[in-house]
């Protein structure tokens, strides 16, 4: 499964970015999408996700900075991040949690996650 990120880049310090994520359509249930990053030499860490059920969950860093809305289009999620800072600097993960989907016979198979491949933002002083 390929999960469609989008966004990223390079921007000072104080811009703001616009991250994108979309899903396969035949996965039909999950139970929260979203975000994580990791920095060179640190954890992967959660940046913000939406659960099935429209709660919002952000890092602790990010708040207030960073906002995750579901997007338009199905299983697609946006996070926009506003007064980036240097430390916001990492790859940026997508992330769909518990996913229920129906392979090509049509059956359900419920997985543990997906992950995107990651893109990398940058924040420069």
């Amino acid at each position: 499964v390929q999960l469609q990120a989008s966004g990223g880049g390079l921007v000072q310090a104080g811009g703001s970015l616009r991250l994108s994520c979309t899903a396969p359509r035949n996965i039909f249930q999950f139970d929260s999408m979203g975000w994580y990053r990791q920095a060179p030499g640190k954890q992967r860490e959660l940046v913000a996700v939406i659960t099935n059920r429209d709660r919002t969950d952000y890092g602790d860093s990010v708040k207030g900075r960073f906002t995750i809305s579901r997007g338009n289009a199905k299983n697609s999620v946006n996070l926009q991040m506003n007064n980036l800072k240097v430390e916001d600097t990492a790859i940026y993960y997508c992330n769909v949690d518990k996913p229920v989907e129906t392979n090509p016979s049509g059956e359900w198979e419920a997985r543990d996650a997906y992950w995107g491949q990651g893109t990398l933002v940058t924040v420069s002083s």
